[in-house]
């Protein structure tokens, strides 16, 4: 019964677990929450990574641990025990080698060959964070920079030839200082090739190695330019869409801002019945800092109590910070503070008082006349002994009251982002490339 058990156990694992049927397995075993194999090599030579001798002298053995994919949702981490050989290759520079397991383990790998497709696979499907929160639900946690680090070791694809259509743009490395060019194929929307530079010589060169590109999507850029028609010169040079709608939106904001003052006369004119004004609310007296009683005040008023008699009792700014956890700074103006009022510079409204605050009833009275010119009220304001800057179209907030607007001396400049009517709509896509028009750029 045991012998058929055996059996039965050996025939499930060779099925489950390939990759393990060329080792013996001697022990298997949970330790917490993984699942441990000990495992031994049964092999009696192997061939030198360099020469290729077959060698049958051991040198030693050692154990090798190995995370393998997860087995019944629990991890599991094999025990491998491998042997070391002599190369028997006098002339060969390597003395001694270990001996590879085929399908289970490569040269200073610390993970099976099936474990590394699947952390690869999870790596390209969904990057680091993402692939390393799924690694943990699926009992095989690894990190983020481990699963970029296999997708950098991945080989790249041999390209022998340029894609039919290829689209090329610039590519930043770091914005304003270095720049490179992005090569893509727009038939499949993949990146094809990063360059480092974005001169016509790197490109050019790139096309000759890649033959066989028909149409190139481009930005208008004139390296650009020169460096396709030296690199393919058959090839149709098309304009990035992109490009030509941003440039005719550019063209015509211009062209609305230039004749922006004969807008006016071409717009119907429309009724628009009038609605009443809001009644004016009295303004909200201002509150006195000592009338203050908000958590703010209560805190302040006890901190510079505190403080003071700290400073009373001979005690300096660093051992006052270091017993009431502030900084050396905060408790410096805590000091020089004759009265906690003088902290409560806000007022209750949140912001610091501001020098046109003093003359606000004076600016809504002149507002209310219809004077809206900042220059003038400036004036107006000097010489009644105003010495800040000059009011502009920032709003002047007296305590409690809404915002007072100045208009500008000069209006702003209109901006026509959103032409009327869809003119500037997303056109359909076009053919041969999505992302190409129809028109040829110039040269």
């Amino acid at each position: 019964m045991a012998t058929i058990c055996g059996v039965l156990i050996s025939e499930m694992v060779a099925v489950l677990f390939p990759h393990l049927a060329r080792v013996r397995i001697d022990q298997v075993f949970r330790a917490g929450t993984t699942v441990r194999i000990r495992a031994r090599t049964g092999t009696m030579e192997a061939a030198c990574p360099d020469c290729g001798i077959q060698s049958r002298r051991r040198h030693s053995h050692y154990e090798r641990r190995l995370s393998d994919i997860a087995a019944g949702g629990q991890e599991l981490l094999i025990h491998l025990r491998v042997h070391r050989f002599f190369c028997r290759n006098t002339s060969c520079a390597r003395a001694t080698f270990a001996e590879q397991i085929p399908d289970l383990t490569v040269r200073y790998g610390r993970r099976s060959i099936p474990a590394g497709k699947v952390l690869r696979a999870i790596a390209l499907a969904l990057g680091g964070r993402a692939g390393a929160r799924l690694t943990q639900r699926l009992a095989t946690s690894v990190s983020r920079t481990t699963l970029i680090r296999l997708i950098r070791g991945l080989p790249e694809p041999p390209l022998l030839a340029g894609p039919r259509v290829l689209g090329v743009d610039d590519f930043a490395y770091r914005r304003g200082h270095s720049y490179g060019t992005i090569l893509i194929d727009i038939s499949t929307s993949t990146v094809v090739d990063v360059l480092p530079d974005r001169t016509a010589d790197t490109l050019a060169a790139w096309l000759h190695t890649h033959p066989g590109v028909e149409i190139v999507c481009r930005d208008r850029a004139s390296a650009y330019a020169e460096g396709v028609a030296r690199g393919a010169p058959h090839a149709i040079q098309v304009a990035d869409r992109w490009h030509i709608w941003r440039n005719l939106g550019e063209a015509v904001e211009r062209t609305l801002t230039r004749h922006r003052h004969h807008l006016p006369s071409l717009i119907p004119p429309v009724s628009v019945q009038p609605t009443p004004s809001p009644p004016e609310q009295a303004p909200t007296p201002p509150r006195s800092p000592a009338d203050r009683d908000d958590r703010i005040a209560v805190r302040t008023r006890e901190r510079h109590a505190v403080v003071h008699a700290l400073l009373r009792q001979g005690h300096g700014v660093r051992e006052i910070a270091r017993r009431l956890n502030l900084g050396r700074n905060t408790v410096r103006r805590f000091a020089r503070a004759a009265n906690p009022e003088d902290l409560l510079v806000h007022i209750g409204t949140g912001q610091r008082p501001k020098a046109l605050d003093a003359y606000d009833g004076y600016l809504r009275k002149r507002w209310a006349e219809g004077c809206t010119n900042a220059e003038l009220l400036c004036r107006e304001l000097r010489d009644l002994g105003y010495c800040g800057v000059a009011p502009s179209s920032a709003s002047t907030s007296a305590p409690g009251e809404g915002a007072c607007h100045l208009h500008r001396l000069r209006p702003a400049r209109p901006r026509f982002g959103r032409p009327p009517g869809g003119s500037c709509a997303t056109p359909p896509a076009s053919n041969p490339a999505s992302n190409a028009s129809s028109t040829h750029s110039p040269p």
